[in-house]
């Protein structure tokens, strides 16, 4: 039978062109709130570092009711390090709207998401949003989506998919660009017409699949998902298993079953086959798992998520200020914290090592796990991390590393700039074109030579560059490259910095700290502009003479130190470094910490070179 009265679509896009805030239109405009009601903006993006960065991390899903059909909508990520998310919930939908910017036009995750769409089968609906931008280039991009669906195989239906204009902002849409668009009206109906309602088969024994994982202090795990097959009802006793682990039996019991009304999850006695729904009661619930009938035990297949390529190791605090800040510092709490990661997070590996106190974490990319890192940090954790590295593969016996596909926004004269630094980093120009009044500049780089180039092309476009990036393929391995030219001011001795101190530091380079921060030797305080490492004397204090005059501490001024952020930190260390996480301080540090045993390791290492 069909389902006519539901669809199930997934909203995907680049980052920053405007999923979350089309959403909140289209929840305002089906009347899921009250006249009355205070709505904030953003309302998809609940998590805290989410309204702070004003990124979407997590894949959430809403539902609205429009002309008696429910149309249940998966908010998705739009930063290539979250793009797991995206695959993931895939398998929830049979319709997707590809939002591109009426500016931009389709960017590196466009073309990502887009690729897993058709792989799927999914219908399009294309969605030009923020078409009242005084730089919108609404031919040009229409021209650009038809060129990017041409060069990834789209069947002639996808090829013919419908393009909706859209102001997420001001909640309208329209499909004739000659008339002003007065609500979305024209955005649901078309979700309606070209969305075909699924054929399922509500009959058959209960199959349903877990896409997502939440988890409530009250109820504890609740696995989120689409009933393939059949009914499922509150209180059924059903078996767990998966498609990549045949023996994985598991029965069990839904304790509470929810479907998904605008954001509430209203409890239900029962749901058919298509809905999306929530339920509690499985504990060891896992994503790809397949919730099945006793009487017929059939796990569905799940999409294979593309392999992580950046890895780092977490490991317990040893410095000589571990344990002053955090609540969970040992390896007990740090193993549980990252293997509990994975539960959630489909893209993410860890892995024991050699070392009891050390776990390698591997994951899409510095962004992916400096969230992880920003998350655990705030929930009180006390930890270290290594330099992020990128993951190698060997094919017939050649060595493989991950490839890059950088596309590069700036004015101009900024490019001569882009250009030094790409070939220094071993970049290859596919493609250079003008858009409106800037240049788009298109290239293969090694994955390992994007570490730290953020900060140095800010710098060089003068703030007015915009890069992103997604992964493109392993390629043959391209050669040695600098990572930091640049060198570290390092604490010669443990206590806590004075001005008199940093005021003579401060010469040799630019300083992260500023007076009265507690300091240990090996403590990474500055960045040096020569290429060796430089130990200075933070603590240094002027000696007391008689001759001293009372004022004479007056003249010396400090410059501001440079505070850096988690991701600038990330980018900065180097090899022989590690960051320091603990909930209140984020420190870089040797590995080390004895300037004697660094220097005797140092000249070890230029030995066997």
């Amino acid at each position: 039978m069909l389902r006519n009265d539901l669809r199930n679509v997934a909203i995907i896009a680049h980052v920053d062109h405007g999923k979350t805030t089309l959403v909140d239109a289209m929840l305002k405009q089906s009347h899921t709130f009250r006249d009355n009601q205070a709505v904030e903006e953003r309302i998809m993006d609940s998590n805290d570092i989410e309204r702070e960065r004003g990124i979407t991390i997590l894949a959430k899903n809403t539902s609205v009711q429009y002309k008696g059909v429910k149309i249940n909508i998966v908010d998705t990520p739009g930063h290539a390090d979250f793009s797991g998310e995206v695959e993931r919930v895939m398998m929830m939908v049979n319709g997707v709207l590809v939002l591109v910017d009426a500016a931009e036009g389709p960017m590196p995750q466009t073309r990502f998401v887009v690729q897993k769409a058709l792989e799927m089968g999914h219908r399009l609906i294309i969605v030009v949003n923020k078409i009242d931008r005084p730089d919108a280039r609404l031919n040009e991009v229409q021209d650009e989506i038809l060129e990017l669906l041409l060069e990834l195989d789209a069947s002639d239906d996808q090829l013919l998919s419908p393009v909706v204009w859209c102001s997420g902002r001001d909640g309208t849409a329209t499909l004739d660009l000659n008339e002003k668009g007065k609500d979305l009206t024209p955005l649901f109906d078309t979700i309606l017409n070209h969305i075909q309602p699924m054929e399922v088969d509500e009959k058959g024994a209960a199959q349903l699949l877990v896409s997502s994982i939440d988890y409530n202090d009250y109820v504890g795990r609740i696995g989120i998902g689409r009933i393939e097959r059949g009914v499922v009802t509150q209180g059924q006793s059903v078996v767990v298993c998966n498609y990549n682990d045949m023996h994985l039996k598991t029965p069990g019991k839904l304790v509470n079953l929810y479907q998904i009304n605008g954001l509430q999850r209203t409890p239900c006695e029962s749901a058919s086959a298509g809905d999306i729904v929530c339920f509690s009661g499985l504990e060891k619930i896992n994503i790809g798992d397949t919730v099945c009938s006793p009487d017929c035990v059939e796990p569905h297949k799940f999409v294979k998520i593309t392999e992580p390529t950046v890895e780092m190791t977490f490991s317990v605090n040893d410095s000589p200020f571990a344990g002053k800040d955090g609540k969970w510092v040992t390896t007990r709490h740090l193993r549980d914290r990252l293997f509990r990661e994975l539960l959630r997070d489909v893209s993410l590996r860890v892995e024991e090592t050699d070392s009891a106190d050390s776990f390698r974490v591997c994951g899409r990319g510095e962004m992916h796990l400096s969230i992880l890192i920003e998350n655990m940090r705030r929930e009180g954790y006390e930890f270290q991390v290594s330099t992020p590295r990128v993951m190698y593969k060997e094919i017939d016996g050649v060595r493989y590393e991950p490839m890059e596909r950088l596309i590069i926004d700036v004015p101009e004269e900024s490019t001569g700039a882009v250009f030094q630094s790409m070939g220094n980093r071993k970049g290859e120009l596919l493609h250079m074109g003008a858009i409106g009044s800037r240049t788009r500049l298109e290239f293969i780089i090694p994955a390992r030579g994007l570490f730290g180039y953020k900060s140095e092309f800010l710098t060089s476009t003068k703030g007015e560059g915009v890069m992103n990036s997604v992964f493109f393929e392993y390629q043959p391995y391209k050669g040695e490259l600098t990572r930091r030219v640049t060198g570290s001011l390092v604490a010669f001795e443990t206590g806590e910095a004075v001005t008199y101190g940093l005021y003579n530091a401060q010469g040799r380079g630019n300083l992260f700290i500023g007076a009265g921060t507690p300091v240990y030797e090996g403590m990474v305080i500055g960045e040096s502009p020569k290429s060796e490492d430089i130990n200075v004397n933070v603590c240094k204090t002027k000696h007391l003479t008689n001759t001293r005059s009372s004022a004479s501490d007056e003249a010396l001024r400090l410059i501001t130190p440079k505070k850096m952020s988690l991701e600038e930190c990330l980018e900065f260390i180097a090899d022989d470094e590690l960051l320091e996480i603990t909930p209140k301080n984020i420190r870089i540090r040797k590995r080390i910490l004895d300037s004697e045993l660094r220097a005797k390791a140092r000249a070890r290492e230029k030995k066997q070179v």
